[in-house]
């Protein structure tokens, strides 16, 4: 499991800090859902210890899958 410490979002996509200092992006285009989300869709998130998940657009990012790139 990655301990994160910061999410934010841009207008191109999630970021996340890790514990450690690490920083990543998963970019909207992969995400088609994310992609044509509205900015207020897409700021109404919720986070646990393993991802993100937009529950008006049912779509979630895992925090693994950010560092695997």
């Amino acid at each position: 499991m990655v301990n994160v410490s910061k999410i934010w979002l841009t207008d191109t996509g999630a970021w996340i800090r890790t514990a450690d200092g690490r920083e990543a992006c998963e970019l909207f285009e992969r995400h088609p859902r994310l992609l044509h989300a509205s900015k207020e869709e897409r700021a109404n998130y919720e986070c646990s210890p393993y991802g993100i998940h937009w529950p008006q657009i049912d779509d979630d990012l895992c925090f693994d899958g950010f560092l695997r790139q």
